[in-house]
């Protein structure tokens, strides 16, 4: 590996990494009931960026209180749609203000390049927080007209109510630890909800830095709390009796947890989970295009996308001129420091995580799979916690990297012959968060698409996000819906109101 250039962290990252950092409760830092702490470790090699308190179950009791009576009697509730609205914005313009700070911050904590957290995660966070202030003033019921045929000659006035559930615990992950709570905060706040929120234990500063901004633009006390910590800290949160609703992004197995811990007071849950996403290619795509967008699908942010294209299905005439190239892409892709200016990919999130994965492509390797790229760890980076793009060809199905989600940058390449093999390849799967279709042919792309159980599918791309468009799974994916109007559904309740008017 040649020497990259490093980034120095600006001053204002250091001196926020400098200082006691604290839980956000009630309006105020505060440290975690047990005074005890933990690192938080640069992923590049694995040295202590700082320090952060071990939330636990008092801090989560403290925290849902606090959320409680700001939903109940605090004036979060006396505020009006419009006043709810301008915090959002005043929000985003706050985070615009400190998007170098932010961008540095994810970019030393979970390892991506500084260039993508700059470009992707930061700007996708502003836009979230303003497309949900705009929103904020459209939460609305319905009026409806009603047959009571045991009532003759009575009139009745129906119309419904669109209320906010009340307290919300957010439980996020460690891939985009600043976007993931967005999505989440964003219509929570402006459908009326108060929060408590527990960033992944491995990347836990942007949220913590979040805090400091909710403060700064003026939301209520209590409104939004941040409480680090490990699972014990969110399994706290999940099964706490006075939080009215629990929304999860993370792996299918600590999902069902969240489910049985939901269960105490039936509290709602919103899950978004694992996926094992098809990148679909036909003979007839755009080669150029295709092998790009493919190796975006799986590569982009090192593989750790719950809708990652981790499995790629090829037309037999296309399959190994398309594979060659994804290769070839693969091969090119310069590793290194997230915060080095020639980075291309930077280490996955944690020692413990590169060795899932490296367990996965052993596996892989073991069973016949043959890698026409990576493989392994690269030479030169042991210190951090790097992976080789790698590239599997000619996959079976039963294989374990196939069927299983590796959340790390591993393709599966598989050849198929028709559409309807395509089609059910494409489902063979536990999972159903998203899938791409490469294709010219829009009959072909409408078939692919309508036979997909996915919860998104791309035509002719893939990784494309935005605040206006639901996202969510099928089948072991998860139930629930990100962004858009469609979020609303998970953060509100409707009342229904019938008057007798003569």
């Amino acid at each position: 590996m040649t020497e990259a250039t490093l980034l120095e962290p600006c001053k204002d990252v250091k001196a926020f990494l400098n200082s006691d950092l604290k839980l956000l409760i009630n309006g105020q830092r505060v440290s975690s009931a047990s005074g005890e702490t933990f690192e938080v470790l640069d992923p590049s090699n694995n040295s202590v960026l700082t320090r952060v308190p071990k939330g636990g179950s008092e801090d989560i009791d403290r925290a849902v209180r606090a959320a409680r009576n700001a939903f109940e009697t605090g004036p979060w509730r006396k505020l009006t749609v419009s006043e709810r609205g301008k915090l959002l914005w005043k929000l985003a313009d706050l985070i615009e203000r400190d998007l170098e700070i932010f961008a540095q911050l994810e970019s030393l904590d979970n390892g991506k390049p500084l260039a993508i957290a700059r470009a992707a995660d930061v700007p996708l966070t502003i836009d979230h927080f303003r497309y949900y202030a705009g929103l904020a003033t459209k939460i609305h019921g319905e009026t409806l007209d009603i047959s009571v045929p045991y009532a003759p000659g009575a009139e009745f006035f129906d119309f419904t109510l669109r209320e906010p559930i009340g307290v919300v615990g957010q439980i996020i992950p460690w891939n985009f630890p600043l976007l993931m709570a967005t999505w989440k905060l964003g219509v929570a706040l402006a459908a009326g909800n108060c929060v408590v929120l527990k960033p992944a234990e491995q990347t836990p500063l942007s949220a913590l830095k979040l805090g400091d901004l909710f403060v700064e633009a003026g939301f209520p006390a209590g409104v939004v709390n941040i409480v680090t910590g490990f699972g014990d800290t969110g399994a706290a949160l999940a099964e706490h009796n006075d939080v009215d609703k629990v929304a999860f992004t993370g792996s299918t197995e600590v999902g069902h947890k969240i489910v049985q811990a939901s269960a105490g007071n039936l509290k709602r849950v919103s899950l978004e989970l694992g996926g094992k996403s098809p990148s679909i290619v036909f003979a007839d795509a755009d080669l150029e295009l295709a092998a790009q967008g493919v190796a975006n699908a799986i590569f982009f942010n090192h593989g750790q996308c719950c809708c990652a294209g981790s499995r790629l299905m090829v037309h037999s005439k296309v399959y190994e001129e398309l594979v060659e190239r994804v290769a070839d892409t693969a091969k090119k892709i310069k590793l290194g420091p997230g915060m080095a200016s020639d980075t291309d990919m930077g280490p996955l999130v944690s020692r413990e995580q590169q060795e899932r994965v490296l367990k996965y492509i052993n596996s892989g390797l073991s069973n016949g799979a043959e890698a026409l790229a990576g493989g392994g760890i690269p030479k030169g980076l042991d210190a951090g916690c790097y992976i080789s793009p790698t590239v599997f060809n000619r996959v079976t199905q039963g294989m374990q990297i196939v069927q299983e989600e590796i959340f790390g940058p591993v393709l599966a390449a598989s050849p198929f012959e028709d559409l309807e093999e395509a089609i059910a390849k494409g489902n063979d799967t536990e999972f159903g968060l998203a899938a791409s279709v490469w294709t010219r042919d829009i009959n072909k792309a409408h078939k692919v698409a309508k036979g997909l159980k996915a919860g998104t599918v791309w035509v002719n791309c893939h990784n494309i996000f935005d605040a206006n468009a639901p996202f969510g799974g099928y089948k072991k994916s998860g139930y629930g819906r990100e962004m858009s109007l469609h979020a609303l559904e998970m953060y509100t309740q409707v009342k229904n109101v019938i008057i007798q008017i003569h």
